[in-house]
């Protein structure tokens, strides 16, 4: 089995070798294309007015200045001799779940996978809380995430679906096991505007998240109930993000 590792974090992040681990215990025959420098909340961008640079590494280690998405597109048309039979992307420093799988470029390195055709996971390891950013718990991944590849992909992922898999912020042996889960939703009022003014008087702006003392408790069933209660969160995403019911209902209008 010949796999493409990406990421978003970038081609010197830890969770790309923690990604390159997992994808050892699977095949020896894996190929590592990443972006240059972090691109965390690109999502599904692609590089159309600005030229790629494809700088190797060493050995099936290859940077690209753009965007996971650029990755996965120069890997598997350009770097790999041949065709890779699965994509996987991450691990991510930081869950994807509910809203963050729209701006998410780890999950957008597995879509672009899925629309060549190809078997598509995006990994991400929660690291629970600003306190622990620098110390996620990667073990976590790694003890579980070969496992879940390898039994999706012995039943098989269908055309159109990526799978979403986050792992949560505990200890390997704390973990309560794998579920199967569907998006959860939360409140937006976690982003921020964060003003401030440069040396010269001018104002400039960072985006952020905010912590709150009391959350809304998640949703039965979700991503983000799964991750609370430190089980291995599995999620299908669908490519095609047609509302079929509204749709329906659409019709009897026109």
């Amino acid at each position: 089995m010949r796999i493409l590792c990406t990421n978003d974090d970038g081609i010197h992040a830890p969770g790309i070798r923690v990604n390159e681990e997992i994808a050892r215990q699977l095949s020896d025959d894996v190929w590592i294309v990443a972006p240059e420098l972090d691109q965390s909340g690109v999502s599904h961008s692609l590089s159309l007015n600005d030229p790629l640079r494809l700088r190797e590494i060493d050995n099936r280690h290859f940077a690209v200045r753009g965007t996971p998405t650029d990755c996965v597109i120069m890997g598997s048309r350009h770097v790999m001799p041949d065709w890779p039979d699965i994509v996987i992307s991450g691990v991510n420093k930081g869950r994807n779940v509910a809203e963050d799988v729209v701006y998410s470029g780890t999950i957008a390195g597995a879509l672009e996978g899925t629309i060549l055709g190809l078997p598509s996971f995006a990994l991400s390891q929660e690291f629970g809380g600003r306190a622990n950013r620098d110390k996620p718990m990667w073990d976590v991944a790694l003890k579980y995430g070969a496992g879940v590849i390898r039994k999706v992909m012995k039943l098989g992922v269908p055309a159109d679906t990526v799978i979403n898999v986050n792992f949560p912020a505990c200890e390997p042996e704390s973990v309560r096991g794998i579920v199967v889960t569907r998006q959860g939703k939360r409140n937006q009022g976690f982003l921020r505007v964060d003003g401030r003014e440069d040396g010269r008087g001018n104002p400039y702006y960072w985006i952020g998240f905010q912590q709150f003392e009391k959350i809304d408790p998640p949703g039965e069933g979700t991503d983000l109930a799964a991750l609370e209660a430190h089980y291995v969160s599995v999620t299908p995403l669908r490519l095609d993000r047609t509302d079929v019911s509204f749709s329906e209902e659409l019709r009897k209008l026109f």
